[in-house]
């Protein structure tokens, strides 16, 4: 292949409306369809959004007590959820009178358990009739929000877990146990803050939609493009840069997003073009987005929503999860920029001179205070801020500098300089914008949350999760090595089911205490499960960020995947590092800070060390696979 200096990014477009539009219907699939509302109805739903986001910044820095978020929380999320997601495809982008209904409803669920007190919560053993109808009510309406965010899956495997509580005294052993009424599974469930209100929601209302808020301000003041652009232009101009630009772009990208199929879309239409003009063939390049995408969730600062999860599950600072996750970052991207290496000369690769970006230089002057919001929530935190007002003031910060430009500002120059009626200009300003998308950009995740609430209700109700991990010794035998294996089974299966925050939570009360019982510190197992729960992703028969990634190259989806297993294959391997061997838990820097202090560095680094070169002899076995695979 020819040297392609000079060739036009923008020209020849390579990617059809088509395309687009099929990859938006996976992002569709992951995180809901909704609906799109004009005139009045659509004005209320952005108020109501706002109100939303408005309420949660202020929790960040107000106190508003426990037993009043949570509920908020979740009526707020269910309020908007029967608004803006339709009950089916031919009701879409419509309200019906069902939809203001159960909002109605969701909102007097709230207020019944908020003016009940403490005497509400006292009686969660014993509860009375109005208690039950709406506990049931609540229980019935999270399910169908999950059902209209995610799929079916997750309220079925819902119902699967409230059936055995139900009916545990007919079950065979080793599952049996003595079974629970309908009014002590609604009260465990609704009245106290250990189903649906417990440590998911808590997360959902504390941590997860702030961070939201924060990744749509950095949406809309224009940090997602000035990340693209700037990847573009650092790594462009030689073989390996289109692929490179990919890589780059999608961990700047990534970070802020947090989602897999979002960010693997994003950067797809724009990056595309590039790879195929460098000499990508269409599986690879949708291969190579796809694992990119993937590490959004994995990459500092932000993870995904079960990073959250696991702070609060562990009792762990936030910061100590990102230090945790340093080294298997560095070591993923390490993983992909080799195989771009070897992408480069297997596809003989000449230089890509993308035209049209300015200057590193130019990028960075003009627009160096992008970077300042990406990595002020790291610093807030290292001068001694929690997660919450970290990710509040990290919000604030990137709301303040975006003025310092006019095509980056939240507000129009042309409101201060009273140019136009005042409310047209604010309520299409992309500070409303933002606001409004921090609220929808969150409700499947926090409908998820509130569902898995309700499974970890079951679990702490029944015992199941010792009972599972018994179940899971006895099987391996005692063998640690075996029971990492089917943990990480587990997790794959049930990943392929539900999402990344779903899966995350369902192993790490069922699966998690295996691990924790034959010696693998709480922290490691932790991150061994939310590992593999994050690689399910890009597995089949569900793995939608390739099949997203197809839709946009135009490649064999199940093809696209299989390419997209040898980008992350050392991703499948190093969690198994510091699991198996005590070293090993130097990939996680020994899971604290406080440990950290005390820690052998030359053990950190040699254990690094020797990840990098598995790493690195990884790729040399991809062709034998390959072949393997299309014989």
């Amino acid at each position: 292949m020819k040297d392609q200096d000079n060739i036009d990014q923008a020209s020849e477009p390579l990617i059809s409306d088509e395309a687009l539009r099929k990859a938006e219907e996976y992002i569709e699939e992951e995180e809901g369809a909704v609906n799109r509302l004009s005139g009045p109805l659509s004005a209320f739903i952005t108020f109501a959004a706002v109100a939303m986001s408005a309420f949660h910044l202020y929790t960040a820095y107000g106190i508003v007590a426990t037993q009043t978020l949570r509920p908020l929380h979740v009526a707020m999320v269910l309020f908007l959820a029967f608004l803006v997601f339709p009950v089916a495809q031919r009701y879409r982008h419509r309200i019906m009178w069902w939809d203001w209904g159960l909002a109605l409803l969701s909102v007097a669920v709230a207020c019944y358990l908020i003016q009940g007190g403490d005497d509400f919560t006292d009686r969660n053993t014993m509860p009375n009739q109005w208690d039950i109808f709406f506990g049931v009510a609540l229980i019935l309406m999270v399910m169908e929000v999950m059902r209209r965010t995610n799929g079916w899956i997750m309220p079925i495997i819902t119902t699967a877990f409230i059936l055995y509580a139900l009916l545990g005294a007919y079950l065979p052993a080793p599952w049996t146990h003595k079974g629970y009424e309908v009014g002590r599974l609604v009260g465990h469930m609704y009245m106290t803050l250990e189903g649906i209100y417990g440590v998911a929601v808590d997360v959902s209302s504390s941590l997860i939609i702030l961070f939201t808020i924060f990744g749509a301000f950095l949406q809309y003041s224009g940090a997602g493009k000035f990340y693209i652009d700037f990847s573009f232009s650092a790594m462009g101009g030689k073989p390996t840069g289109a692929g490179r630009t990919v890589v780059m772009a999608s961990f700047l990208l990534g970070g802020p997003s947090g989602s897999g199929v979002a960010t693997t879309v994003t950067l797809g239409a724009v990056a595309y073009p590039m790879l195929a003009k460098a000499g990508y063939e269409k599986n690879a390049a949708g291969g190579l987005l796809s694992a990119g995408g993937l590490g959004a969730i994995i990459s500092p600062p932000v993870l995904g929503a079960a990073a959250f999860l696991i702070a609060e599950f562990l009792k762990i600072s936030y910061l100590d999860v990102l230090l945790m996750a340093c080294i298997p970052t560095v070591l993923f991207y390490l993983a992909l920029f080799l195989m771009v290496e070897i992408d480069a000369r297997k596809y003989h690769m000449g230089n890509l001179k993308i035209e049209k970006v300015d200057t590193v230089w130019n990028l960075t002057r003009h627009y160096w205070y992008h970077f300042l919001s990406l990595i002020s929530i790291v610093a807030f935190m290292l001068m001694g801020f929690s997660p919450v007002l970290s990710v509040f003031w990290a919000t604030v910060v990137s709301f303040v500098t975006s003025f310092l430009r006019s095509d980056t500002s939240l507000f129009s120059y042309d409101l201060f300089r009273g140019k136009g009626p005042l409310l047209p200009l604010i309520f299409k300003s992309p500070f409303v914008k933002a606001m409004e998308g921090g609220s929808i950009g969150m409700i499947n995740v926090a409908a998820t949350c509130a569902g898995a609430g309700i499974i970890v209700g079951v679990v702490t109700l029944t015992g199941l999760g010792l009972k599972f991990s018994s179940i899971v010794i006895d099987y391996a035998g005692g063998s640690l090595l075996l029971t990492a294996i089917f943990t990480s089974l587990v997790v794959w299966i049930v990943g392929l089911a539900v999402p990344v925050t779903a899966s995350y939570i369902i192993c790490a009360v069922i699966a998690a205490p295996a691990l924790i019982k034959l010696g693998v510190p709480d922290f490691a197992a932790h991150m061994f499960i939310f590992y593999y729960a994050v690689l399910s992703e890009v597995s089949p028969p569900t793995a939608l960020s390739p099949f997203a990634a197809a839709a946009i190259t135009g490649g064999d989806p199940y093809k696209t995947t299989m390419q997209c297993w040898k980008y992350t294959i050392p991703a499948f391997l190093v969690p198994f590092m510091f699991v198996l061997d005590p070293s090993g838990q130097g990939l996680l820097l020994m899971g604290s800070t406080k440990a950290l202090a005390g820690a052998n560095w030359w053990s950190i680094a040699e254990v690094s060390l020797t990840a990098a070169v598995g790493i690195a002899a990884t790729p040399a076995h991809i062709p034998r696979l390959r072949r393997h695979l299309r014989a």
